[in-house]
């Protein structure tokens, strides 16, 4: 029988599987030879068919671990690699990924506490823990996971504002920024019913109008962003304009850390348009929310602790294996909303005899506590070690910046706001740039991303190595002067 990976037999079945495992990384990575493998899709999909063969023979093949774990990492794009720089995909911390691997020998589930006894209090940990880095200390509450009762409040009392009583702040993990995002209508349609509207900008992620789609909710108002951050005064006309004779509830979604620039919204006055209208304010802070860690970039995010709902994204700027979003939210009782009942999992009187009710802390059922590799991170490297590796690659994207400014054959779009930098070759035509990038990726040479922006198209680095070199960064350059057009 094979052996099992938890279990008296577990750790001396895994050390030689383990081993083999990284020995194929390793091969993999050498074989590749840079960012992402050559050839483009035809080659790779090909290269990978041959490699695997029968994907289910009639007999097992006891060399399949190294053989298919090697293809993968030949086949990669390697986040670590300093030229691998197009998208929000960081390269994850050995520390958290070694402890995502005693995730998967454990194998806990988090929809019920006889599944996942202690990843069940480590998250309350958590999640109190980053909640209070978006909203500040916890007030006086009732207890994390106290039973949530059986039915929801009226919508028309589930308000963020309620009065008499202490809010506590708490959060959800996630599967990343579309789940957060996602939730978060769902608690404010929730809350405020089903005519709520959503105003956003058109910088906004695409997983809010369509969450918002996905909910049933009125057709979002999305704002034009000519600068690339919602315009206050645009809000704030937007909102007046909506509320004429009969008005309904607003939602509005703000970011910080767009996906094409990395810009923020300018959340202090988008906070205070809101109050004054009356409007519920959620922040997309899948990118941005990493500079709360960095006691020199945290000021960036102030206005964030005005929103009801928050969406954090730590395997972007938090270099944790996917997947590691949170939904933080101001007030814990908006999410009375998500309690659901299934007997199996948290019967009436398992409840009131104590054991905590976890279904009500996500939409998933079965959920990997993907807590672990937060916290192992967190602990390891504290306050002080997670803000230097942000302080790290805001200035990397700042030492990018300026090689470009210098550059007589290239044109900065702007100066970075966290560690998104967009350039493209000075008077190359849109066509000639994407087919830099479409170059660069057939040839295994780069993975840049692009990004369209004031009407023309641009190259995206995303810089979230904190390992990358001045070198590396010149490299860069070079392999986008060599592959323009004359």
């Amino acid at each position: 029988m094979p052996p099992l990976a938890s279990g008296p037999e577990g750790p001396d079945a895994l050390r030689p599987l383990l081993a083999t495992v990284l020995d194929a990384l390793d091969a993999g990575a050498r074989a590749r030879g840079g960012p992402l493998p050559a050839g483009g899709p035809d080659a790779v999909a090909a290269h990978v068919r041959a490699a695997v063969g029968d994907v289910l023979p009639e007999h097992g093949d006891p060399d399949a671990l190294r053989t298919l774990v090697r293809a993968l990492a030949e086949g990669a794009a390697d986040p670590a690699d300093p030229l691998c720089a197009a998208h929000l995909h960081c390269p994850p911390l050995a520390v958290a990924t070694a402890a995502d691997l005693a995730v998967s020998v454990l194998n806990p589930s988090l929809d019920s506490w006889d599944q996942a006894p202690a990843a069940s209090e480590l998250e309350a940990l958590l999640t109190r823990a980053l909640a209070a880095e978006v909203y500040g200390p916890t007030r006086p509450g009732p207890p994390h996971l106290t039973p949530s009762p059986r039915q929801p409040e009226p919508t028309a009392t589930v308000t963020a504002e309620r009065t008499g009583t202490p809010r506590t702040p708490d959060a959800l993990v996630t599967t990343g920024g579309t789940e957060a995002n996602h939730l978060a209508l769902l608690l404010a349609r929730e809350t405020h019913g089903p005519t709520l509207r959503l105003v956003c900008g058109a910088n906004a992620h695409h997983s809010l109008p369509r969450a918002a789609w996905l909910l049933g909710l009125p057709e979002p108002v999305v704002l034009p962003t000519p600068t690339g951050t919602l315009d206050p005064a645009a809000l704030d006309q937007a909102l007046t304009t909506h509320a004429g004779p009969h008005p309904g509830p607003v939602l509005v979604a703000a970011t910080a850390g767009t996906t094409d620039a990395g810009l923020i919204d300018p959340l202090p006055e988008i906070a205070a348009i809101c109050a004054s209208h009356g409007a519920r304010l959620h922040i997309d802070a899948a990118y941005g929310g990493g500079l709360l860690f960095s006691d020199r970039h945290r000021a960036r995010l102030a206005g964030l602790d005005a929103a009801h709902t928050v969406t954090l994204d730590l395997h972007k700027l938090g270099w944790q294996p996917v997947a590691a979003g949170l939904l933080a939210v101001r007030d814990d009782r908006d999410l009375t909303a998500l309690h659901h009942h299934a007997d199996y999992l948290n019967a009436d009187d398992d409840t009131e005899a104590g054991l905590p009710d976890l279904l009500g802390r996500s939409l998933r059922t079965t959920r990997r506590p993907d807590v672990l590799k937060i916290a192992v991170t967190l602990k390891t490297l504290g306050r002080t070690g997670l803000g230097a590796l942000v302080d790290q690659v805001c200035a990397h994207a700042h030492e990018f910046a300026d090689l470009v400014t210098a550059h007589p054959g290239l044109e900065l779009h702007a100066p970075p706001t966290i560690s998104t930098v967009l350039f493209r070759p000075t008077g190359a035509t849109d066509p000639a740039v994407a087919e830099i990038r479409r170059r660069l990726l057939t040839d295994g040479r780069a993975v840049l991303g692009r990004a369209r922006v004031g009407g023309r198209l641009w190259l995206k680095t995303t810089l979230l190595n904190p390992h990358t070199r001045p070198d590396d960064l010149a490299a860069l350059l070079e392999l986008v002067e060599g592959n323009t057009p004359a």
